[in-house]
């Protein structure tokens, strides 16, 4: 019995693996869709603002209270994960909780701590289905937010509600398996007096104590296969889910932008325009490249702005699957509080969107397939691009350094610049900043002139 519990844990194992590996790959190539920039300059800055926004979650601790209940259930959860070395070895081996008889002063320490942060995964997890069915936190309904409307919700909530099942199993397995160590029942009994009770699961053995011994058994490894088929079966789910961020948080908050916010990149192509426009030298380019020494122009540009995925940057798109569709960039647009169509957190879902429908074709057309939408126009509409004001509360809403603007600004520089659809106001001000070099339309010399009513004495 023991042998076939062994093989079928590897064949998870392995199953498990192959396909997070073919799902990695595939999200990979989606991410290299994008355009390339280089994001590795000043590493000790990115580790540092890595360490503290996404695994401190730095950002979310401008509420103190939800700041705390989401370092619980992230850090936490990974934390617990731990364990699972254990767990896959035993599943492996056959043993049953290998490393205590070698670590036995820490072990139930560990194991402790283990238990203090399941429980509070467990609590907070209860806490953030309680705000979304009960308190109805306004960004969590889609009656409000229209693109929240089909998997987003449903996503949330099984995501919820496996980690409460997930941390019950675990408690209860520690619990029936402490009751199978005081009862002195068969390799458990070998444990006794190694290993006590541990501090949460103690308070659960009561559950357990009418249990006959080969009920005991059964459900004990009834919920040690519950448990690791669960974080098997989540890290899978993970890869299609919102919750993908438990994974690429980290890497997207290293390579965020370090400019400042209110910041915005020139377009390369266009200041070199510029350049050899007014006949200045071209010693090197906008974006710090040295340029050609023998003085040639740079290479035509194929498109400017974006209009599909592959035109904007691999950053956007991996922002675009870091995604977890909390709705603060949405909540902190004025825009979208005025009652304008623009969400962010639409922009970003609608990315991740179009990126999941290329790979829908690459498995049922071959790698090279392309079809006849864009992300422009097919998902993302010209009224949500100009709704925009560009004030950067949706970059420093985002807790894990998201930027929605950016992917805004790249869309709206195609419609302009390509299609030449700017709003007939848009015109106005561009052929005032042209000829006025300023907004308005007032001569340079003309432009002081308010000052002189100021000045006028009063009559």
């Amino acid at each position: 019995m023991e042998i076939v519990q062994q093989i079928l844990f590897v064949a998870a194992l392995a199953f498990t693996a192959w396909y997070i590996t073919k799902r990695v790959r595939l999200i990979s190539r989606a991410i290299n869709l994008g355009r390339p920039e280089d994001r590795t300059d000043h590493a000790g800055e990115r580790m540092k603002t890595m360490l503290l926004v996404a695994f401190g979650q730095k950002k979310m601790f401008t509420n103190l209270l939800v700041g705390v209940m989401h370092f619980v259930i992230y850090a936490g959860f990974i934390i617990i994960n731990l364990e699972i070395l254990e767990i896959i070895l035993d599943g492996v081996l056959g043993t049953h909780r290998l490393f205590a008889p070698y670590i036995t002063p820490v072990y139930p320490i560990l194991i402790d701590v283990f238990e203090v942060l399941a429980f509070g995964v467990l609590a907070v997890c209860v806490v953030f289905l309680t705000r979304r069915y009960v308190a109805r936190v306004e960004r969590l309904q889609a009656e409000r937010h229209r693109e929240l409307l089909g998997w987003s919700i449903p996503d949330a909530t099984i995501i919820l509600v496996a980690e409460i099942v997930l941390m019950i199993a675990f408690l209860t397995w520690n619990a029936s398996d402490s009751v199978l160590r005081d009862r002195g029942i068969g390799h458990y009994g070998e444990l006794q007096g190694l290993v006590p009770d541990f501090i949460i699961s103690q308070f659960l053995k009561p559950l357990f104590s009418g249990f006959s011994d080969t009920a005991l058994v059964a459900y004990e490894r009834l919920s040690w296969w519950l448990h690791i088929l669960g974080i098997l079966a989540f890290a899978v789910y993970v890869t299609y889910s919102k919750h993908l961020h438990i994974a690429l948080g980290f890497p997207n908050v290293y390579f965020s932008d370090l400019q400042p916010k209110g910041e915005m990149q020139n377009m390369p192509e266009i200041t070199k325009e510029v350049q050899l426009a007014l006949g200045l030298p071209l010693t090197t380019d906008p974006d710090g490249s040295q340029a050609n020494d023998n003085g040639d122009q740079p290479a035509e540009v194929g498109r400017f702005g974006a209009k599909d995925v592959e035109d904007l940057k691999w950053i956007n798109l991996m922002n675009a699957y870091s995604c977890t569709e909390c709705g603060r960039c949405t909540a902190a647009c004025p825009a979208n509080i005025t009652g304008k169509k623009l969400s962010p957190r639409k922009i970003m879902m609608d990315t991740r969107d179009r990126l999941e429908e290329i790979q829908q074709g690459w498995k049922t057309n071959g790698p090279d397939y392309r079809d006849e939408k864009s992300l422009l126009n097919d998902y993302i509409t010209a009224e949500e691009l100009n709704a925009c004001t560009t004030c950067q509360a949706c970059v420093m809403a985002c807790p894990i350094n998201i930027n929605p603007l950016d992917i805004i600004l790249q869309l709206r520089r195609y419609r302009v610049m390509e299609e030449s659809q700017a709003p007939a106001s848009w015109n106005a001000m561009f052929s005032n900043i042209e000829n006025n070099m300023a907004p308005w339309k007032f001569s340079p010399g003309d432009r002081f002139n308010w000052a002189d009513q100021v000045n006028e004495p009063v009559k």
